[in-house]
């Protein structure tokens, strides 16, 4: 049984399908939420609301021509239909007005795709339970995020794709009396009371440690433990252009050596694009189905993610990504080190927990710089002696996950967007935690 949300979908494609006049096609998109908010202060809870909001997409195209509209929909059916159609007859009068558009590349195929992944979420009274029980005392400052989002696409050469999907996600920081603080997210589509509660005196245990006196390190190489946390950060940065087909095609890609096969990373490194049993939806914002693809295989690129503009500018298959050609779903295959035995491998070094304010300092040599911010504590003999002074670091990609890389974790953590700009999003990264044998810091 469809759910109220792909009933509505389907209202406004029927709507549309009989409004279309020869000559006309169309692709339309829809984005929907329902979501509870809770953001916490002193881990009391500060501020409570509900949100549900629905939106679509439309783009009309005609003689090689294309213009798009975005509107925002209500519950009301026919108004919804009425504002609907009122964008339609605006776009028939501005396609005239432009240009053709020489990379405009329809997928015509009447594909199908259909999801809605029900999974229980949590009752709210469990999650303020759990965090009075294991962070009452503290000044826990966070913001819990659930419910359901839905994506919706439709064309009018007969492709239809639905996804839904619950998840939620809390994010939250605990203060120190000095001002430092531990950063820590949980987030997912199965709930766990016991891996949730787990998190929490994880951090809190943290937490003790930033009142020790803090240890200031002069810049050199250290060897380095990177919490998938930080990992996430990195991998944020490869988002921007690293498997773009566009940016590997005009040569701006921070990758673009280990595309063109100049370097290699480290042969435990694989990246995918892991779209099957993500929160994104199996097809892209662009009408096309998305496939799960091999980025890197064991150090080497294979694939890359190629839209329908980069597929006909430079004569490429398209294999479903978004405009943009980012991953939705990146995930980094895992090692075989044991979470539990990090400190005792990592030795006398750097613990890493989060990264912060990353930028390239040399893109063409996929160098990033940032800073050490939340939680990071120097190590000697396996053993946690205090928090570092936040530090700046400056290293290249194919330093960290190549010739320094050590080993990756055997356990990974599913970390989902925190981003509700606009609307909650649906990109997620599955990452495991790195030791590497060197990292710069340079001030």
């Amino acid at each position: 049984m469809s759910s109220p949300y792909q009933q509505r979908f389907e209202h406004l494609l029927d709507s549309l399908n009989a409004a279309l006049q020869p000559g006309e096609q169309f692709t339309l998109g829809y984005s929907a939420e329902q979501s509870r908010f809770i953001r916490f202060n002193h881990a009391k809870v500060r501020q409570a609301g509900e949100v549900a909001q629905a939106s679509a997409l439309l783009r009309l195209v005609r003689e090689g021509r294309q213009a798009e509209q975005q509107l925002t929909l209500c519950d009301d059916p026919h108004l919804d239909s009425q504002h609907l159609h009122q964008a339609l007859e605006q776009l028939r009068q501005t396609l005239p007005l432009l240009p053709l558009d020489p990379y405009l590349q329809l997928d015509e195929s009447a594909w199908r795709s259909h999801s809605q992944q029900d999974q229980a979420l949590p009752e709210l009274a469990e999650v303020l339970t759990l965090i009075e029980r294991e962070a009452g005392d503290l000044d826990l400052v966070g913001i819990y995020a659930a419910g359901p989002i839905c994506r919706g696409f439709a064309s009018s050469f007969g492709a239809f794709g639905w996804h839904q999907a619950n998840s939620f996600n809390i994010d939250w920081s605990l203060f120190h009396d000095n001002g430092q603080a531990v950063k820590a997210n949980y987030a997912g589509q199965t709930w766990s009371a016991k891996a949730f509660a787990e998190r929490l005196r994880q951090a809190r245990e943290q937490l003790a440690f930033l009142g020790r006196p803090a240890v200031t390190l002069k810049p050199g190489n250290y060897r380095a433990y990177l919490a998938p946390a930080a990992m996430e950060e990195i991998a944020g940065m490869l988002a921007w252009g690293g498997f773009s087909a566009q940016a590997l095609a005009t040569g701006n890609s921070p990758l673009q050596r280990l595309y063109n096969g100049d370097v290699r990373l480290s042969p435990l490194v694989s990246f995918d694009e892991q779209v099957a049993g993500s929160l994104s939806p199996a097809f892209s914002n662009e009408g096309s189905p998305r496939q799960d693809l091999r980025l890197v295989s064991e150090g080497r690129a294979i694939e890359r993610l190629t839209c329908a503009r980069s597929a006909a500018e430079f004569t490429l298959a398209a294999n479903g990504a978004d405009g943009h050609e980012s991953p939705c779903a990146l995930s980094l295959a895992p090692g075989s080190l044991a979470m539990a035995d990090v400190l005792e491998r990592l030795g006398t070094g750097l613990y890493i927990s989060n990264l912060w304010y990353l930028n390239y300092s040399d893109l063409p040599a996929a160098r990033m710089t940032g800073l050490t911010r939340f939680a990071t504590f120097w190590v000697e003999d396996g053993q946690i002696q205090g928090p570092v002074s936040t530090m700046r670091f400056d290293d290249s990609l194919y330093s960290l996950l190549g010739a320094q890389l050590e080993e990756l974790t055997r356990e990974r953590e599913m970390i989902l967007s925190t981003s509700t700009y606009g609307q909650r999003q649906t990109g997620s990264s599955h990452l495991p935690g790195a030791l590497v044998k060197a990292l710069t810091l340079t001030l």
